[in-house]
């Protein structure tokens, strides 16, 4: 875009002024309503509170030893992750042997299962091992 110098002040081209109108009364859209049932509405607000409510550690007393092990599960999954993507780095850099690879590998799978199963004793589910750290997003 050209700029034009009018006693010292810079402006654009009438040209691009239009073109911007143009793009803005474009853009606005008009929806429809569509009448919901009340069962509907209950069922959008579970599943809004479900997913906008962060987890948080719930120290009530019943619950306690499946918070903890939920937070203990979630942060030794997390290192799990953290160890598999440091190998498969190495495996790419050709800095492990054969041995080592699968070793590596064996330990990690070991490490997933007995994660599960710890997790299925508390009654919980793979997606429940995961923190919501807010403006940062989901820990995994």
């Amino acid at each position: 875009m050209k700029n034009i110098k009018r006693r010292g002040r810079r402006t654009r081209r009438p040209k691009a002024r239009l073109r911007r109108q143009r793009r803005r009364s474009t853009s606005k859209k008009t929806f429809a309503a569509t009448p919901v049932t009340a069962a509907e509405l209950r069922a959008l607000r579970r599943e809004i509170q479900k997913k906008a409510a962060p987890m948080r550690w719930n120290p009530e007393v019943d619950d306690v030893q499946r918070s903890v092990a939920q937070l203990v599960l979630t942060i030794v999954e997390f290192l799990r992750k953290l160890m598999e993507r440091q190998a498969i780095r190495r495996m790419d850099q050709k800095t492990l042997t054969p041995k080592e690879v699968e070793a590596v590998g064996v330990a990690l799978m070991r490490l997933e299962k007995t994660i599960r199963e710890i997790g299925e004793r508390f009654g919980l589910a793979p997606e429940d091992l995961n923190l919501d750290l807010g403006p940062l997003g989901k820990l995994l």
